[in-house]
C-alpha cells in the first residue's frame, strides 16, 4: 500500500485537440510550486498522482496545491493491486463520522465484480467491524471512494480539499497590473492568475509623502501574490511625486485624480512593452470611487494603447473583501500606510469628466517629459 495524493483538475477537459499542452503546463507549474520538497508525479487518465513524498513534508505539500491555479481538487488516499479481500482490510480506516457509503468506479472492466457489488461487500465488512455505523446512501457523513484502474490498482479516498481551479498559471499570456497598497488590486492580479495570465507589477510611490512603509507593504502584497503563481514576480516601482506636485501646481483640483490616472496608464504602457506583456490589469470597481465612472475610466483608456483588463468591475466590495481575506492579502492592505493615490486629494473630485476638458488641464503640463522624468526613477523589484 503506498499513500498518494489525486489531484483533480477541472476546465482543461473542456480543450480539444490543444488539451495536452495545459496538461503539461500544469504538471510543470506544479512541480516548480513542489520543489524542493522531494515526491513523484504520475499522469492517469484525467487526473495526476502525487507519490513518493514523506510523511513529513505532507501538510506542506497539500498546502501547496492548494495555491496551484488549474487544479480543481484533491485527495489524501493510498494506492494498493486492485484486490476484493484488500479493499476489505483497507477501507473500514477511510470511514468517519456516523453514516456512510460507497462509491466505486469501475473502470478495469476486468476486475471479476461490478461496482454495486463491491460497494455492497465492502460496506458490509465496515458493519462487520463498526456496528454502531449506519449505512445512508442519499446523505452520509463519509463518502468512501474506490477508482479500480485500468493499471491494476486501486486509488482509495474519503476526504476532498477545493482548490484554486481556474487555469494553468502562464496560458494566457501576461498582464501588468497597477499595484496599490489597498484591497482592490491584489485581488485583482490573483484574479487573472486564476486564468492563466502571468502577472508583473507596477507600483507608484510619492516619497516623501509616503513612506518606506508604505512600498514595503505593497512589496509584501506582491509576495503573497506570488507565492499562488510560482516562481518569481517583478514590481517595478515608480516615482510619482514630480507628476503629483505638477499637476497640484498648475491643474484645476477637480481634474487631479483623473489626470493622475492617465498618467499611471501611459507609463504603465512603456513598461508593459519593455516587460513584453500584452494587457494593463486595474482593481477598478465601477462606481467605487470617483476615478472609476464609465467617463474618468473612458477617460484614463484614451491614453493606453493596450487592452485594460478589470476583472472586478461590477464586484460588490464586500465580495472583493472575501476574497482578499481567503487569499491572505487583506490584512496586508489594511496596514495604515497611505500609497500616492491619497497624496493630494481634491475636496470634489470631477465624476463624469469630459474628455475634451481633461485634455485641455493636461495640456498646461510638459507630459512626455514628466513621463520621461518618472521612468527615469524606475527600480525594479524580483520577489
Amino acid at each position: 500500500m503506498e499513500q498518494v495524493v489525486i489531484i483533480r483538475y477541472g476546465e482543461i477537459f473542456l480543450k480539444g485537440d490543444n488539451r495536452a499542452y495545459f496538461e503539461n503546463l500544469l504538471l510543470k507549474n506544479i512541480r516548480n510550486t513542489l520543489s524542493p520538497l522531494p515526491c513523484r508525479l504520475e499522469r492517469i487518465q484525467g487526473r495526476l498522482i502525487l507519490n513518493g513524498f514523506a510523511e513529513e513534508d505532507r501538510p506542506e505539500i497539500l498546502r501547496r496545491l492548494q495555491r496551484v491555479f488549474g487544479i480543481h481538487s484533491i485527495s489524501e488516499g493510498v494506492r494498493f493491486p486492485s484486490d476484493l479481500e484488500r479493499m476489505k482490510e483497507i477501507s473500514p480506516d477511510f470511514v468517519y463520522g456516523k453514516t456512510f457509503r460507497f462509491t466505486v468506479n469501475r473502470a478495469d472492466k476486468r476486475f471479476p465484480k461490478p461496482s454495486m457489488e463491491v460497494a455492497r461487500e465492502l460496506g458490509g465488512a465496515v458493519l462487520a467491524q463498526r456496528p454502531d455505523l449506519k449505512v445512508d446512501l442519499h446523505h452520509p457523513d463519509c463518502t468512501v471512494f474506490l477508482d479500480i484502474r485500468e493499471d491494476g490498482n486501486t486509488y482509495l479516498y474519503s476526504r476532498t480539499l477545493d482548490c484554486q481551479r481556474g487555469m494553468p498559471y502562464g496560458c494566457s499570456g501576461k498582464g501588468l497590473l497597477l499595484l496599490s497598497g489597498g484591497i482592490d488590486s491584489p485581488v485583482a492580479g490573483f484574479s487573472m492568475a486564476r486564468r492563466g495570465m502571468k502577472v508583473e507589477a507596477v507600483h507608484f510611490h510619492s516619497f516623501p509623502y509616503t513612506s518606506v512603509q508604505a512600498r514595503e507593504k505593497v512589496l509584501e502584497l506582491g509576495r503573497i501574490l506570488k507565492d499562488y503563481c510560482g516562481g518569481e514576480m517583478k514590481v517595478y516601482v515608480v516615482s510619482f511625486t514630480q507628476i503629483q506636485q505638477a499637476i497640484h501646481k498648475h491643474c484645476r483640483d477637480s481634474f487631479m485624480i483623473t489626470i493622475m490616472r492617465r498618467f499611471m496608464m501611459r507609463i504603465a504602457n512603456r513598461l508593459a512593452r519593455e516587460c513584453g506583456a500584452q494587457a494593463i490589469l486595474t482593481g477598478e470597481s465601477l462606481g467605487q470611487v470617483a476615478s472609476q465612472t464609465p467617463e474618468s475610466i473612458a477617460s484614463t483608456d484614451s491614453v493606453s494603447e493596450l487592452p485594460v483588463f478589470r476583472p472586478l468591475i461590477a464586484e460588490d466590495k464586500q465580495d472583493i473583501v472575501a476574497v482578499a481575506k481567503r487569499i491572505g492579502t487583506f490584512e496586508t492592505s489594511i496596514l495604515p500606510y497611505e500609497d500616492c493615490c491619497t497624496v493630494f486629494l481634491p475636496k470634489n473630485p470631477v465624476i463624469h469628466p469630459k474628455l475634451h476638458q481633461v485634455e485641455q488641464e493636461e495640456a498646461k503640463l510638459d507630459v512626455e517629459a514628466l513621463t520621461a522624468q518618472a521612468l527615469a526613477s524606475l527600480e525594479v523589484e524580483t520577489l
